[in-house]
């Protein structure tokens, strides 16, 4: 599942996301210059679930 985080910024930002993620049993992939994260091992509902919580706004990329 790939989600567009439009307010992650930088490397801390990076590092939230993945520890949120694993935290939940998943990993997640940063791109920061495209605003994209991509998660696997976790569901989709999880994963929004869990940016939401470490203080993003994810929106599922449709077609991804």
């Amino acid at each position: 599942m790939i989600f567009a985080v439009p307010d992650m910024t930088c490397g801390h930002c990076k590092a939230a996301i993945e520890t949120a993620i694993a935290g939940a049993g998943g990993q997640a992939q940063v791109d920061l210059a495209a605003k994209r994260v991509t998660v696997t091992g976790v569901d989709a509902e999880t994963a929004q679930s869990r940016l939401q919580d470490a203080g993003f706004t994810p929106s599922p990329v449709e077609g991804a």
